[in-house]
């Protein structure tokens, strides 16, 4: 299964029409649209009953319907535009929802996470306005596939300087689904 992790708000975006051109080179996809699952940030009690949920080996509450998807999908494709130099919140929130350990990762005798994702290949798209600078998005992201989710080929797909006065965003825009 692949899985599309879209945290794109806006109905026209150009990160979303992006990754939908490498969604077609892929093939048939479910879609995690963030903005209509009602995510929030978790609370001391959701921790507490995660924690205690999990040290129980329990993983059926509903809670971790959203670890359990990520872990199991074959690819991912995760859509988020640049914004104020990372992408919108809401990915982060779903990021710390689906961080359970013995879903995602788990930890080896020495503490260090071990990836429990079948994902072999996660691909990240995203747009901006000005230059890219992938460090607190991309990077983040490709840190965490690699070195807890055990998803060890992470792939950047971008478009930038779209809103450059002089440039031609849609040109740009077109160059970078040609080049998928």
């Amino acid at each position: 299964m692949i899985l599309y992790i879209n945290s794109c708000v806006r109905s026209d975006s150009r990160t979303d029409r992006l990754a939908r051109a490498v969604l077609s080179k892929m093939g048939e996809y479910t879609e995690l649209y963030l903005p209509d699952e009602g995510l929030v940030p978790l609370t001391e009690e959701a921790l507490i009953k995660r924690t205690k949920l999990l040290s129980e080996n329990d993983t059926s509450d509903e809670m971790f319907r959203y670890a359990k998807q990520f872990a199991s999908a074959d690819k991912i494709v995760i859509s988020a535009p640049f914004w104020d130099g990372s992408f919108p919140s809401l990915l982060k929130v779903y990021i710390e929802n689906i961080y359970a350990v013995g879903i995602v990762s788990r930890y080896d005798e020495k503490g260090i996470p071990v990836g429990m994702c079948r994902a072999d290949e996660l691909v990240y798209v995203t747009t901006a306005g000005g230059k890219y600078i992938p460090d607190f998005s991309y990077g983040y992201i490709k840190a965490l596939a690699e070195s807890c989710f055990g998803i060890k080929n992470t792939r950047l797909v971008m478009a930038e300087m779209l809103d450059i006065v002089g440039m031609d965003a849609e040109k740009i825009l077109k160059e970078a689904i040609e080049n998928i």
